[in-house]
């Protein structure tokens, strides 16, 4: 019994240091962005079957061993970030990141842009997502407003230019609405015309009544004009004819389109009542719906919830042009630890994969938030009390040792 109460009290003070480091470890990365915290699970190296007078059995366990360290799965506490890069996972999820050719899975959303535009960790690491494919020669080829993520194996490091434009896309229609009245004094309406060089341009239009008149209804001579901001430069110049019903609306329109710097726009008047009418009430301002964007110069990246990265360009248009992937595993404890940030795939997590919509597109499944980062799951109060168990039972085992000792010495002082 002094033999086995030796081993029981060696295993006991070795698993309880040991557990004393994981957890030491634990309360020095309290701070530590991403990292998961380890737990302990202890078990019985032996166990001792006792049978009572009732026929009861019981184990009585002989040794102890420090069975796992299971990974802490809760969410860190989020932290503030004046970087526009720092993203933090609010859910589960793992951030995937590439090194020399081998992918590892992070919480860790410090990211940042290297030299080269491509976004990585602090330490260089790639950060794998899905690209837009909307970006060719530094100018955007279209603007996406979401973008789907490919396949797990098609994940690739994310690369953004430092200089990108966005086109221009002249204006080809200008729809007008307006009510002329039915006075005889002239009516001028306008509208703003982008031209391919992206120059906003002024489109002038001036409803005069004609002289002579052929009831019923009411007929107009309409003139458009293409000019310059400043008018100092005319583009063209184009003349129709307007006829309206006895009622105001509007029946015919020869005026079809006018050039504009080179661009020709097409002149929507409307029908009916749907656009420039001549109805027996006070005059009021039209107005006007022309499309066309003109070109702007990109003023930075930010993302967005769905971990996509959003371009901003000087003329107040956004796209996406890229997505962070964020991986899923069936068994995230099953993940081997390389750091207390970083982690790799194993036989027990199983291979990465991604959650499905309702439809069964491929999708984060978690929420990703900007200007956040998600600190250590540890909590200090916990790692404190449980460093203080485990050095305490660290003190018991050594006492049971060192009692174990003193009755052996005792024992083999009586034989003497």
């Amino acid at each position: 019994m002094m033999t086995q109460a030796y081993y029981t009290g060696i295993s006991g003070l070795q698993n309880s240091s040991n557990a004393i480091n994981v957890v030491s470890d634990n309360i020095a990365n309290v701070n530590t962005v991403g990292f998961r915290g380890e737990g302990t699970e202890f078990a019985s190296l032996f166990e001792n079957s006792i049978t009572t007078g009732k026929g009861d059995t019981s184990t009585v366990g002989v040794g102890v061993r420090l069975q796992a360290t299971p990974m802490m799965k809760n969410q860190g506490a989020l932290k503030l970030s004046e970087n526009s890069t720092d993203v933090a996972i609010h859910g589960d999820g793992w951030f995937g990141i590439q090194g020399k050719g081998t992918s590892e899975y992070t919480r860790n959303g410090a990211f940042t842009f290297d030299k080269n535009s491509d976004l990585v960790t602090a330490d260089g690491y790639h950060v794998l997502g899905t690209m837009g494919g909307n970006i060719a020669d530094g100018v955007l080829t279209e603007k996406l407003t979401k973008i789907p993520l490919s396949d797990v194996k098609g994940q690739k490091k994310l690369n953004f230019p430092k200089t990108l434009s966005y086109p221009t896309k002249p204006t080809s229609k200008a729809k007008f609405l307006a009510n002329l009245g039915v006075g005889n004094d002239p009516i001028t309406i306008g509208a703003t015309v982008i031209d391919s060089k992206s120059n906003r341009n002024n489109l002038h239009l001036e409803f005069v009544k004609k002289k002579v008149q052929t009831p019923p209804g009411s007929q107009y001579t309409v003139t458009a004009k293409t000019q310059n901001p400043e008018g100092t430069k005319i583009y063209d110049t184009k003349t129709g004819d307007v006829t309206f019903d006895a009622a105001g609306a509007l029946v015919s329109n020869s005026l079809k389109s006018i050039d504009n710097n080179g661009t020709p726009v097409t002149i929507d008047l409307g029908s009916g009542y749907d656009g420039v009418t001549s109805i027996d009430v006070p005059v009021v301002s039209g107005s006007s719906i022309a499309d066309g964007i003109v070109g702007g110069d990109l003023i930075g990246y930010s993302m967005n919830k769905n971990a996509e990265i959003v371009a901003t360009f000087t003329n107040g248009e956004q796209s996406s042009v890229g997505k962070i992937a964020l991986y899923h595993f069936i068994n995230e404890q099953g993940l081997d630890r390389i750091s207390g940030t970083r982690f790799a795939q194993s036989g027990n997590s199983g291979d990465p994969l991604f959650r499905k919509d309702a439809e069964g597109k491929n999708v984060n499944g978690s929420d990703v938030l900007t200007h956040r980062l998600e600190n250590s799951n540890v909590e200090l109060s916990h790692g404190l009390t449980d460093l203080i168990i485990f050095q305490r039972a660290f003190d018991a085992n050594s006492k049971s040792i060192k009692t174990a000792d003193e009755m052996m010495q005792k024992a083999l002082s009586m034989g003497a």
